[in-house]
């Protein structure tokens, strides 16, 4: 370490985040720089930002924006930072990290070492039978919408460090440049897509939702992934009025609830007796309502729990539409199962985890874009469908454990 540098921070520091960055991988920034091409001078290239940096004389280049579809059909907007100011970003998160995590919120799960996505639906699914009333909450256009000053207000609360301080302004204030090349200069929000940013909407969110929620409504629990939020209520009456206060204490902090995303939702089951208006809710690419169940017994009965929601379905199968295999009629099965098994695996981790009959859906899917490519690859089943079905179904007898998903399908392929 340098003792003239102004800033204490180890080269050692500088390394780590970088392997970070690389294992993530990720897109080039306005630079047009990848990680392979920041490979190619690694150690000048640390070396300058670690400088830089402990120099007080970094400045972060405008981030890249982009927009990619979601599971809703819109266009959520990203940041893309440069590969060098992933670097640096992962720098100040490795210090600011652990000394944030004990403060958090036990019922906070986004972005956190430990928690999952699946942790919070587990937790959701098991309130939902407890309590008969959800509120569905979405915040628009959060990380575009977060106050600057009350961001630095809970940062400086934990961390008297300057140089973290001064860093995390600087992105804040960071421009974003369109893909025409205009920039745009931010006074509020966070890009979405840069390392940092996760951390700060956490912090952002544990003061203005998370803390607030145990001093005001210390019965009502929830769980928060990043802005996706569910709170638990006894009655109809106790979530209006949640939901109420919440509206009111969200523009306080210069943010809106999205009038129509924002909703009360009734828990239905065979114990809950009457209708509501709204009686779903999506949550982290599930769907809760009210669906047939069975006891260990065997007998049937109506609970709410989750499962794959339709959108979810949607993006899966237009992923399996972008392979685009009925046209490769050069390669074989036994190539597409390699190449496509470690996605299928992740859907089936993910999505198998709650009614996983629900997803057979897509799977079925699947079998059938696998027939129709086996119609137009061999000449002997070419333009009949039933034979290419028939031809799947041979392949799943002779060699149950070619793709993941029929290992979940069929429970004889398990074996």
């Amino acid at each position: 370490m340098n003792k003239a540098k102004p800033f204490s921070i180890a080269k050692k520091e500088v390394w780590q985040a970088y392997k970070r960055v690389r294992s993530n991988q990720g897109s080039a920034g306005v630079d047009g720089q990848t990680i392979e091409g920041f490979e190619k001078d690694l150690s000048n290239n640390l070396y300058k930002l670690w400088n830089r940096m402990s120099s007080g004389s970094y400045f972060p280049p405008p981030v890249r924006r982009v927009e990619i579809p979601k599971l809703d059909g819109r266009l959520r907007p990203l940041g893309i930072p440069t590969v060098s100011d992933r670097v640096a970003q992962m720098v100040v998160k490795q210090r600011l990290e652990p000394e944030l995590e004990p403060y958090f919120h036990s019922n906070s799960y986004g972005y956190r070492p430990g928690k999952s996505a699946l942790d919070a639906v587990g937790t959701t699914r098991r309130r939902c039978w407890r309590y008969s009333w959800a509120i569905d909450l979405d915040i628009q256009g959060f990380f575009d919408n977060i106050d600057h000053d009350l961001l630095m207000l809970a940062v400086k609360k934990h961390t008297d460090c300057k140089w973290i301080q001064l860093y995390i302004l600087r992105w804040l204030r960071a421009p974003v440049q369109l893909p025409d090349g205009c920039l745009i200069e931010r006074g509020r929000g966070t890009p979405q897509g840069g390392v940092i940013s996760p951390l700060l909407a956490n912090l952002f969110l544990h003061y203005v939702f998370d803390k607030w929620m145990e001093r005001e409504f210390p019965s009502v629990p929830f769980e928060r992934y990043a802005d996706d939020i569910i709170c638990h209520c006894v009655s109809e009456d106790q979530a209006k009025f949640v939901l109420g206060a919440i509206r009111k204490r969200m523009a306080e902090c210069k943010l809106e609830l999205h009038p129509d995303k924002t909703r009360i939702v009734y828990c239905r089951d065979d114990r809950r007796r009457g209708r509501y208006s709204h009686e779903k809710f999506d949550f982290l690419g599930y769907t809760f309502r009210p669906r047939p169940s069975f006891t260990k017994s065997g007998k049937q009965f109506v609970g709410f729990n989750p499962a794959v929601s339709n959108k979810a379905m949607k993006a899966m199968r237009k992923t399996i539409r972008s392979w685009n295999l009925k046209r490769r009629t050069n390669e074989t099965i036994e190539d597409f199962a390699k190449m496509y098994n470690p996605i299928i695996r992740g859907w089936i981790n993910y999505y198998g985890s709650y009614c996983k009959t629900v997803l057979y859906q897509v799977f079925k899917y699947l079998d059938v874009v696998l027939s129709r490519w086996a119609k137009r690859k061999y000449k002997r089943i070419k333009g009949r469908q039933r034979r290419a079905i028939h031809w799947v179904k041979r392949i799943i007898i002779r060699q149950p454990h070619l793709f993941a998903h029929w290992r979940f399908i069929y429970a004889w392929a398990r074996r």
